[in-house]
C-alpha cells in the first residue's frame, strides 16, 4: 500500500467512526421518541432499557452505515479540496479515479460486513428486539394512585383516596371496593380514614395499613334477588394486602415471533419462500379443481367457431330452453353462482395473504444486499460531492448528506411499499433507491473529473451578471429601434 492511499483512508475512517456513531444515536433517539409512550410509567429496571436500546441499535446499523459513508466520504474529499491537497494531487498527474480507489475498496469491505451483519445479527436482534418491545408494550403501568380518582388496574379492586402525603405513602379518606367472588359473598367495602401503604422488598405484595374505619359486607345472596345479610364491624387497625403479580414484568417465550421474516436469514428465507410458494401452489390447484368441478367449461361451439362453419346454425337461450322452465333455470344458475362465489371468498382471502407473507419474506431477502450495496453508491455520491464542493468540516457536507439520503430513503421507502403491495417486482422495488442514485453518481463523477463548477457559488454569480448585461443591452436596442415622434 503506497503512503497515498493510507493517508486517504486514515483521513477517511475518523470522520466515519464518529458520524456512523452520531447517526446510530440519531436513530435510535427517532426510536425511542416513537415508543416512549409505551416506555414511561411501566417501572421498568434500567436493565431492561439498556437491553431494549442495545438491541435497537443492532437492528439500525445497516441503515446508519450508507449515510455514515456519505457523510463520512463528503467531508474527507472536501477538506482534501478546501486545503489544496487535490490540486497538489492533480497537478502531480494523479486522477481522480486513482485516489477514489483505496476507499473504494474499503467502502466495498464495509458493504460485505454489512451484508453479513444483516444476514447473521441482525435477525438475532430483531427476535429479541421486538419481542422486549411486546412485553413492556402490553405490560401493566407501574402502580400509582393518584387522590380524588378510582384507580382500577388491580383485578378485583377499585380504590379511591382523598389525599395523599408528599410522603407517597400516607392516604387519607380511603375507600376500597372489593369485586372479587370468592366466598360466596357479594362486594365488600372498606371505609377508612387514613392509613398507609406498604411495600414489600420484592414488590410482590401492596399492604394498607389503615386506621379507623368500618368494613360492610354482604352475604347469601350470591347474586339472587333473594335478600342477604349485611354485616357491618368497625376497626381501629386492619390490614389489607393485594397482590401485584400482575403488574410485573414478564418475558415471552421468544420462540413465539421466531417464524416473523425479519427474524431470518437468507438460508432460512430461502426455505421459507419455498414452503410458502409450494403450500401456494397445492391451494390454487385445489380451488381450480373445486371451480372445475362445479362448473365443467366443456370447449362449447360459440359463436367464434360457428362463424367458420355456415352450415351449422347455433341456437340461443331462448331457442334451446321452454319458457315455462327458463324461470326456474335462471334461479338455479344464479343461486349456483352465488353458493360458489360464498365458498370461494375464504380462498381467495387465504391465497391473498399467503401471496402478502411471500412478498414479505421476497422483500426482507433483497433488503438484505440493497442496504449493504447503498455503502459504495453512497461512496460514489460522497467522493466526487466532496471534491466538487470543497468545503470541509460538519456545515456543507452536512446539508448535502441530508439531501441524498433524503433522497434515498423517500426511494427506498416508496419501493418497498410497491413491493410489498405486488405493484413492482420485488428485485426492483427494493433496488428502486440504489437505480435512481447510480446515474447521479455517475454524473458527479464525470463533473469531478472534469473540474466541475457545479456548486461554486461564483460560477453561478458570473453567469448571472452574463444574463444581466444581456436583458440590458437587449432592452437598449429595442429602445433604440422605437421610431422618435
Amino acid at each position: 500500500m503506497k503512503k497515498l492511499d493510507k493517508l486517504i483512508i486514515r483521513t477517511f475512517l475518523g470522520p466515519f467512526v464518529a458520524t456512523f456513531f452520531v447517526t446510530l444515536f440519531v436513530l435510535v433517539m427517532q426510536f425511542l421518541w416513537k415508543y416512549v409512550d409505551d416506555l414511561v410509567g411501566k417501572g421498568l429496571d434500567t436493565m431492561v432499557i439498556v437491553q431494549l436500546i442495545a438491541y435497537t441499535s443492532a437492528t439500525l446499523v445497516t441503515l446508519a452505515l450508507p449515510l455514515a459513508v456519505l457523510l463520512s466520504s463528503i467531508m474527507t474529499f472536501g477538506n482534501l479540496g478546501e486545503s489544496f491537497e487535490l490540486v497538489a494531487l492533480k497537478s502531480a498527474g494523479i486522477s481522480l479515479l486513482r485516489f477514489i480507489r483505496p476507499l473504494m475498496v474499503v467502502c466495498s469491505i464495509i458493504g460485505v460486513l454489512a451484508f453479513l451483519f444483516a444476514n447473521y445479527v441482525i435477525p438475532v436482534a430483531n427476535l429479541q428486539a421486538k419481542s422486549l418491545l411486546y412485553d413492556i408494550t402490553y405490560s401493566k403501568p407501574a402502580f400509582n394512585i393518584k387522590a380524588g380518582v378510582f384507580y382500577r388496574d388491580i383485578p378485583g379492586y377499585t380504590i379511591k383516596v382523598a389525599q395523599k402525603d408528599k410522603d407517597n405513602q400516607t392516604i387519607h379518606q380511603v375507600m376500597i371496593f372489593d369485586h372479587s367472588t370468592g366466598g360466596g359473598g357479594g362486594d365488600k367495602i372498606i371505609l377508612a380514614e387514613k392509613g398507609q401503604m406498604v411495600l414489600t422488598a420484592n414488590k410482590r405484595f401492596l399492604y394498607f395499613i389503615l386506621e379507623n374505619g368500618w368494613r360492610y359486607e354482604e352475604k347469601g345472596n350470591n347474586g339472587y334477588s333473594v335478600p342477604g345479610d349485611m354485616i357491618r364491624f368497625s376497626f381501629k387497625k386492619y390490614s389489607k394486602a393485594f397482590d401485584l403479580s400482575s403488574f410485573a414484568f414478564n418475558r415471552l417465550n421468544t420462540d413465539l415471533f421466531a417464524s416473523n421474516q425479519q427474524m431470518l436469514n437468507i438460508r432460512q428465507l430461502d426455505l421459507a419462500i419455498d414452503s410458502l410458494q409450494k403450500s401456494q401452489n397445492v391451494f390454487a390447484r385445489t380451488v381450480n379443481a373445486y371451480v372445475t368441478v362445479r362448473f365443467p367449461f366443456f370447449k362449447w361451439k360459440d359463436s367464434a367457431w360457428a362463424a367458420t362453419v355456415p352450415p351449422l346454425k347455433v341456437k340461443d337461450f331462448e331457442e334451446i330452453v321452454p319458457e315455462k322452465s327458463r324461470h326456474n333455470v335462471l334461479d338455479r344458475a344464479e343461486q349456483s353462482v352465488r353458493e360458489t362465489l360464498s365458498s370461494l371468498e375464504a380462498p381467495t382471502k387465504e391465497y391473498s395473504d399467503k401471496h402478502s407473507v411471500i412478498l414479505m419474506h421476497k422483500v426482507e431477502w433483497q433488503r438484505k444486499f440493497t442496504l449493504a450495496a447503498a455503502c459504495v453508491v453512497m461512496f460514489l455520491i460522497g467522493a466526487p460531492l466532496g471534491s466538487i464542493i470543497r468545503k470541509g468540516g460538519l456545515g456543507t457536507p452536512l446539508v448535502f448528506a441530508v439531501i441524498f439520503f433524503v433522497i434515498f430513503n423517500i426511494f427506498f421507502m416508496i419501493g418497498e411499499k410497491m413491493a410489498r403491495s405486488g405493484v413492482m417486482f420485488t428485485w426492483s422495488g427494493m433496488w428502486l433507491s440504489n437505480i435512481v442514485l447510480v446515474p447521479i453518481a455517475g454524473f458527479l463523477i464525470y463533473k469531478a473529473m472534469n473540474d466541475s463548477n457545479l456548486f461554486n457559488k461564483e460560477f453561478y454569480f458570473r453567469i448571472y451578471q452574463k444574463v444581466k448585461k444581456f436583458l440590458l443591452k437587449f432592452r437598449r436596442n429595442k429602445f433604440k429601434k422605437q421610431p422618435t415622434i
